[in-house]
């Protein structure tokens, strides 16, 4: 894989990551707090099925 690929492809995750937080700051605090609440169980789920969707959307590619 060529390394400025994946350079290319963390760049845009930080600019998808930092559009609700521009937009809506009072959203995006509430929504971080929401998460913050939530049980560890459920945060590692979450982020193995995040994995897994992302994955199988990149392998689809």
């Amino acid at each position: 894989m060529d390394f400025s690929l994946l350079i290319k492809a963390l760049c845009l995750v930080l600019v998808i990551e930092g559009i609700p937080l521009f937009l809506a700051p009072e959203r995006a605090r509430m929504a971080a707090l929401q998460v913050a609440r939530m049980p560890g169980r459920t945060l590692r789920i979450l982020g193995l099925v995040l994995m897994v969707l992302g994955a199988g959307l990149l392998a689809g590619l």
